[in-house]
């Protein structure tokens, strides 16, 4: 079978290594579906267009179905002879209803058709994604809105820094989330355009209508230039930067959930059935499933920067590099897609340890800014309270206190402002509360927080 549908013009056959080393069925079978939906679409088109007539269109979409249905229930036979998915699916047809299957590829090539064919796939693995996106989404806001008021520290440069809330903090996952979705389908936007009738590289002769395609494989225009249509791989790299960008927001929190779950800070209890256990040591309990998400975020940031460099130096138009760009396609879309099922199932499952969470707010002088802040209310410069505040905290290190633990004429030595309300923002739930505005961590602010993204992700 070897060189069937190209070998017209060679002498030899191809040799056998490198006909499996140049061969990509192996990989790009799983396009199947979406090469079998880019024919009938363009047969269908050639038969309106007068090319095939309506026999050859008919015995197509028969020939087509039964292909589809073999390669569903896993009775279809692939050859590396025929290199890729698309002739291995040409051949069975050709094998099933004869000469009407070699007039299919009338008016198209290989480029396009490939071309087509991975938009196509993108375009459903993306939708696929969000779905997880969205649930991931749900799975976060229903956290956020347990645990309004669960007070815990704030951290910058992993120093404690000022209180906040569990669900505020959880909310900014949130954020990062929301914005991965709209950056996907962004990407699902600029690529739906089809490059379907640019054929090889020059466009065809034959009167074939690229908006009957278009339409028909529901992409919303047609890529006007047939030499880009063929050639460009920017939708995938759009895709896979935005893969790596999503990757590394669930590895920051991957981060958070294995520090709060360890004996060191001991914030958290994940569920067991997302953790695994030592073969040695029967005390652990790992937290696996974030450890392994933040490793691959690794995987999926250097599928990105292969397929940059995939492409930076190919002239125009299509080249076997190209061949190169499906694998860490896939991965990266098998990947985001299993990491982001694996945190829609776990995320909702937390349960944060607020009594330690207080605990440790409670360490720190996480309330210094808010008593810098009450000083300025009472009229001092805040140069000037940063620096009183300082003196306070660096006694309060001395003496192994916290600011609120100081008493009332302790703390005046400091400053003769500070009066008996000052112990209104030196609490943590004063702390807290007072950040009561569009942003804040205020527990009315967080859950009004969460109605909102409710409301919204509902009509997304």
């Amino acid at each position: 079978m070897s060189n069937l549908l190209w070998g017209g013009r060679f002498t030899e056959s191809t040799d056998a290594f490198v006909q499996e080393f140049t061969a990509s069925v192996q990989f790009d079978q799983r396009m199947a579906q979406q090469d079998i939906e880019g024919s009938r679409a363009h047969a269908s088109m050639l038969g309106r267009a007068g090319v095939l007539s309506a026999g050859d269109v008919a015995d197509i979409q028969r020939g087509l179905d039964e292909i589809a249905t073999e390669i569903a229930e896993g009775r279809f036979e692939w050859s590396i002879a025929l290199e890729d998915v698309h002739m291995n699916i040409e051949a069975a047809l050709t094998r099933k209803i004869g000469d009407a299957g070699k007039r299919l590829h009338t008016g198209r090539s290989r480029n396009d058709q490939v071309a087509t064919d991975i938009r196509l796939y993108v375009r459903s693995g993306i939708d696929d994604i969000v779905q997880q996106l969205n649930r991931l989404r749900h799975g976060m806001l229903d956290l956020a809105e347990r645990h309004t008021d669960v007070i815990m520290p704030g951290f910058t440069h992993l120093q404690t820094a000022q209180p906040v809330t569990f669900g505020h903090h959880v909310m900014a996952w949130y954020e990062m989330i929301c914005r991965d979705g709209e950056r996907l389908l962004e990407c699902r936007r600029r690529l739906n355009r089809s490059p379907l009738g640019a054929a090889a590289l020059a466009g065809t002769s034959y009167p074939i209508d690229r908006e009957d395609t278009c339409r028909a494989l529901g992409f919303e225009k047609v890529i006007e230039n047939s030499l880009d249509a063929v050639s460009d791989r920017d939708f995938a790299i759009e895709f896979c930067a935005d893969a790596a960008i999503c990757m590394t927001h669930l590895s920051r929190i991957s981060e958070e959930l294995v520090l709060w779950s360890s004996a060191q800070f001991d914030f958290i209890q994940l569920p067991d059935r997302f953790c695994t256990g030592s073969s040695i040591m029967p005390q652990k309990k790992n937290p696996d499933v974030p450890e392994l998400v933040r490793g691959k975020s690794g995987r999926v940031v250097g599928h990105l920067v292969s397929l940059l460099t995939l492409m930076k130096s190919q002239p125009l138009t299509y080249n076997k590099d190209n061949q190169e760009d499906k694998e860490p396609l896939f991965d990266t879309m098998d990947t985001l897609f299993n990491c982001l099922r694996a945190f829609a199932d776990m995320i909702p499952a937390i349960e944060p340890k607020s009594d330690v969470m207080l605990e440790a707010a409670r360490r720190g002088f996480s309330t210094a800014t808010d008593l810098a802040d009450y000083l300025v209310r009472k009229g001092l410069a805040f140069r000037d309270s940063h620096e009183v505040v300082g003196k306070a905290v660096a006694e309060g290190v001395e003496r192994g206190l916290d600011l609120s633990e100081f008493t009332l004429a302790e703390l005046q030595q400091f400053s003769d402002r500070i009066e008996s309300d000052v112990f209104d923002v030196l609490t943590l739930e004063g702390s807290v509360a007072s950040r009561d505005h569009i942003g804040g961590t205020a527990p009315q602010q967080v859950a009004a927080a969460v109605v909102r993204a409710r409301a919204a992700l509902e009509t997304d």
